[in-house]
């Protein structure tokens, strides 16, 4: 716990004066951006949501339209017709059941109820619902993403081999209060220092903390300078 608290302490430190609130945004809104992120990034899904925003007045409206109008306004994030698909159907589905296209029903439940109702929906995940549940909710949750599972298992604060299971663990590990800011901080740093591709662990402020078995390697391959990318679509919805 004591080692967490340190990681935590200098990724603030690395980004300084970042702290993160939930947004508390719609959970409809939340999901449906979550949906239109997947396989591309938060700048073009943030596009893409707005787009739906400004061309159609409601969920409704969208749920009733055609598949064309609906491509047309997400084309920007890429997989337009399984996304379109999947938007529509997941909103007659929720239509059909609730009578209403609505969410703010799930502040009145608690975490395990809320997952529990929605991975009944098709190509909804536990990723998804932990987004709506720290994004909307303002839960206490560490959503697990690419950058999230990467840099977890870098660090050998967990040894996973896939977002699901990294997810399980962390959630027990992480101290009660700090998973939000926690989440928010790795994406950062998933996507400045601790990259897929040619991380840069020669300028990594969590060097020495760091069980990543390649990182003296890089280290000294460390030459490219770091690019800020802070724009997280859920911040923002």
């Amino acid at each position: 716990m004591n080692r967490i608290n340190t990681i935590i302490k200098l990724l603030q430190n690395e980004f300084p004066g970042f702290e993160p609130q939930p947004a508390k945004a719609d959970p409809l809104d939340v999901l449906i951006a979550t949906k239109l992120s997947q396989n591309t990034t938060d700048k073009t899904s943030y596009r893409a949501f707005t787009n739906l925003k400004n061309d159609f007045r409601n969920w409704d409206e969208v749920m009733d339209a055609s598949p064309a109008s609906i491509r047309k306004a997400i084309r920007v994030c890429g997989l337009v017709n399984t996304k379109t698909a999947d938007i529509k159907n997941l909103l007659k589905q929720m239509n059909k059941k609730y009578g209403k296209l609505s969410l703010k029903f799930l502040e009145k439940l608690d975490d395990k109820s809320i997952y529990e109702e929605l991975l009944q929906y098709k190509g909804i995940g536990v990723k998804t619902i932990s987004c709506v549940l720290a994004f909307s909710l303002g839960r206490d949750v560490l959503p697990v993403d690419t950058h999230v599972h990467r840099v977890m298992n870098r660090l050998g604060i967990v040894k996973t081999s896939a977002p699901e299971k990294t997810f399980e663990h962390a959630n027990l590990l992480i101290p009660k209060g700090k998973k939000f800011l926690f989440h928010t901080l790795l994406i950062r740093f998933g996507r400045k220092i601790c990259r897929s591709a040619n991380p840069l662990c020669g300028k990594c402020s969590l060097y020495d903390l760091c069980e990543f078995k390649d990182k003296e390697n890089y280290a000294l391959k460390s030459n490219a300078e770091p690019k800020e990318n802070n724009f997280i679509i859920l911040e923002h919805i």
